[in-house]
């Protein structure tokens, strides 16, 4: 048996990366020094791999940003509003990539980012790819060559990964209409043998190619742009061996083109998908030399693998094909775990019991190199490779204390269809509002947070560090709210927020008052770029002790006679950005979080707050990615959410916040979630997620985001005036918000207020034209 990985986190153990391209981007660091400590990171991942004993260790898994975009890059799909900063400004190729990703302001150019979205059902994001129905391809970069040959020269056993060509096209978007982008494969493919050419020149035999969309539902012409792809690569290169990897699901019914495409080594996620395993050892088409790699060790969540689990579905596959026949490997690639386990102190509230049922990326790597050893060893010599103490801290965790709450369970077990419904319809809810909470036409709002300054983030540090006491912590976030609520009024916000300067990150805060929540202190994992997450660990039954937000909440409001939104994550987003507990339904986990932010949402409503907003951006993230599982997850986050959001009288107005979601085909359940106003991001798409919500005659009220904050660019009024006349032109003026995609707790003071208050003043122009028009 062999092992590989698919792909390690690039992050760096102490968010290297994060720091080195925030630096760079302030101009605090040369480009040299950026390009460093990617090498550095490179370097040491690379060697930690191979040391610990994986076979083949992947290559090109490193991205300064994305590594779709990179493929974009390698492969000269660059939009032409980028070619200038080629010809006239001769960028280097990161600053392009940092230019595609983050837009460009500056030098009297101002060019908008390329569109951002999910990578699946992940809370990663990458960058779509644009094409056009002229689109043509070129080898622009040569990133997967290089750092191949930078490997080799570590004297690392290294094999390139690369995004597979149709899955490549399947995750980009038309810019044009009337063409599907399927189509350019013909002329996709030629680069992708160039690219694949240079790297078996340079002395690559195995190369893997990620074709994710394998697990998706798929059009018969899709299945046979695989076919005829993937036999075109075979034929230029018969002596390469490739590995063919898809994750997060099953083959389904993709299962017969797959076992019958030219690649020696088919990777399965055995985590998401054990039975897939059967399936296919007992199917026809499984040829006589196909290798067969095992996703055995989760890539996606912190939980020890139980070894005796996989050691038998490494027995089922070896007794029908052979030890020969058989690799070892993660789920997935790392990247969607943190980087060391071992980092963590004893001093947090990670505590030897539950620390012995976790495993990070490290500890994942060595638990794929320990499933080798037990799998070829004696029964005596298992014991002493681990089996034993793994078996008791899988065991421990059914039986903790720690884990199981009657209590909780009792309460969820006594939940009602009632529980779920608003007092009436919103129809009616609406007429109450209008009269209670006495809004302009296009009201303005913002998504909730404001900009974390580093004076906000070392006085927490300092707070944590007892240099500081709680009373002064307090009293330096009460100024800086009062400022955040005397500005918003100064400039003409209509509903303020408080700013979420307590926060340290929209989930994590939560998490940290919910009981059966764990925190680790170096758990990071990347969201997008430079931005990382610390998800937290649900390791048992949840519940909420005592208030969690109110207490800044009605201070703010204190401070105003306008009205002050507050601010909650919903449920299904508590869930799926968390680590959660693999041990019960995820179901079950999400109705135990919905009470806990019924009772918050009760509690900020007694407290004199009318508009509480709920936001949930990873209601679609959450989605099946296989369309006949959809309905059964659609049933319990909705009713989570409306779990959540229906303990108040309807006078008061709920609000959700979603972001980077596809919403055509879950538009109705958009609907049944029945929030009165629901903000999404559209700047990117310039409006076109509205399509659904207008086709659908969405009755709610609609916030449609008028600029991108995942961009340091600041849109001027005419801008986001044009994209609300957008969007008045398929949405009644009366149900529309002006805000912008998303919080602002990632963007800088100076760039946040111009915004702003281009903001405002869009609304006061969209209100002029409409009372002119009547």
């Amino acid at each position: 048996m062999r092992t590989h990985n698919l792909g390690y986190p690039r992050i760096g153990s102490r968010r290297e990366l994060k720091k080195s391209c925030e630096a760079y981007w302030a101009g605090k660091q040369t480009l040299s020094e950026l390009l460093t400590t990617g090498h550095g990171i490179r370097q040491k991942n690379w060697q930690l791999q191979q040391d610990a004993g994986i076979d083949l260790v992947p290559c090109n898994d490193f991205s300064f940003y994305d590594q779709v975009l990179d493929m974009s890059l390698m492969l000269g799909a660059i939009p032409t509003r980028y070619i200038p900063l080629i010809t006239e400004r001769q960028l280097s190729a990161t600053d392009l990539m940092f230019a595609m990703a983050r837009g460009y302001q500056q030098d009297g150019y101002d060019i908008t980012a390329m569109e951002m979205t999910k990578w699946f059902d992940t809370n990663y994001h990458y960058i779509v790819p644009e094409f056009t129905a002229a689109q043509q391809f070129a080898l622009f970069s040569e990133k997967a060559i290089d750092e191949f040959k930078e490997a080799r020269q570590q004297q690392i056993n290294a094999k390139p990964v690369l995004l597979g060509p149709v899955s490549y096209l399947l995750l980009g978007k038309e810019k044009e209409q009337h063409f599907s982008r399927i189509e350019l494969i013909d002329r996709l493919l030629p680069v992708y043998l160039q690219i694949i050419g240079k790297l078996y020149d340079a002395g690559a035999r195995t190369i893997q190619l990620d074709e994710p969309c394998l697990s998706l539902n798929l059009a018969e012409k899709e299945r046979q742009v695989f076919s005829s792809a993937y036999h075109n690569i075979k034929a230029a290169f018969p002596d390469l061996h490739i590995i063919l990897a898809s994750y997060f699901e099953c083959y389904g019914d993709n299962l017969p083109t797959v076992l019958q495409l030219p690649v020696d080594i088919l990777h399965l996620d055995l985590v998401r998908c054990p039975s897939q395993l059967g399936d296919i050892l007992a199917s026809p088409l499984l040829s006589d030399t196909m290798q067969l790699s095992l996703g055995l060790v989760d890539g996606r969540n912190i939980w020890i693998n139980d070894y005796r689990h996989s050691l038998s579905q490494i027995s089922q596959a070896s007794s029908k094909l052979g030890a020969g026949r058989i690799w070892i490997a993660p789920s997935c690639s790392l990247l969607h775990s943190p980087c060391d386990l071992s980092l963590e102190s004893q001093e947090n509230t990670l505590t030897p019991e539950i620390k012995q049922w976790l495993a990070f990326a490290k500890q994942k790597i060595e638990e794929v190199v320990t499933l080798r050893q037990l799998a070829s060893a004696s029964p005596a010599a298992a014991a002493t490779a681990g089996l034993e103490a793994n078996i008791r801290a899988i065991e421990s965790r059914k039986t903790s204390p720690l884990v199981h709450d009657h209590n909780v369970k009792q309460r969820t077990a006594k939940i009602t269809d009632a529980d779920a419904r608003r007092q009436h319809i919103f129809a009616e809810r609406r007429i109450q509002q209008r009269a209670a909470l006495k809004l302009p036409l296009f009201p303005t709002t913002t998504i909730g947070s404001f900009p974390q300054t580093k004076e906000i983030r070392t006085w927490r540090a300092a707070l944590k560090k007892q240099e500081i006491t709680p009373e002064q912590y307090d009293a330096l976030l009460k100024t800086e709210t009062e400022k955040a609520i005397r500005w918003q009024e100064e400039i003409g916000i209509d509903v303020l927020v408080h700013g979420e300067f307590e926060r340290n990150d929209m989930v994590e805060y939560f998490g940290e008052q919910l009981s059966g929540f764990v925190f680790t202190e170096n758990g990071w994992v990347q969201s997008y770029g430079s931005r990382c997450v610390k998800p937290p660990i649900i390791y048992g039954d949840v519940h909420r002790e005592t208030p969690m937000t109110v207490y800044w909440s009605s201070y703010a409001q204190s401070l105003t006679h306008k009205l002050v939104k507050g601010m909650l994550t919903g449920p299904v987003t508590i869930l799926q950005w968390s680590f959660v507990r693999n041990d019960q339904p995820r179901s079950e986990t999400c109705t135990q979080i919905a009470l806990a932010i019924r009772d918050e949402v009760t509690d900020l409503e007694k407290a004199g707050i009318r508009v509480i907003q709920i936001d949930e951006p990873a209601i679609r993230e959450g989605l099946p990615l296989r369309k006949e599982n959809w309905q059964e997850y659609l049933k319990w986050a909705v009713r989570a959410f409306r779990i959540a959001a229906s303990g108040v009288k309807d006078e008061t107005q709920v609000h959700t916040h979603m972001c980077y979601s596809e919403f055509n085909d879950i538009i109705q359940h958009i609907a049944d979630m029945d929030a009165d106003v629901i903000t999404i991001e559209c700047s990117r798409s310039q409006m076109e997620l509205l399509d659904a919500f207008a086709a659908f005659r969405y009755p709610n009220e609609i916030g449609p985001g008028v600029y991108d904050i995942h961009s340091p660019r600041v849109p001027a009024v005419d801008e986001m005036t044009a994209l609300m006349e957008k969007a008045r032109a398929v949405i009644p003026a009366d149900q529309l918000w002006v805000n912008p995609d998303c919080g602002l707790k990632t963007r800088h003071w100076d760039e946040t207020r111009k915004a702003l208050i281009a903001m405002v003043a869009t609304a006061h122009e969209l209100r002029k034209t409409v009372t002119a028009a009547v």
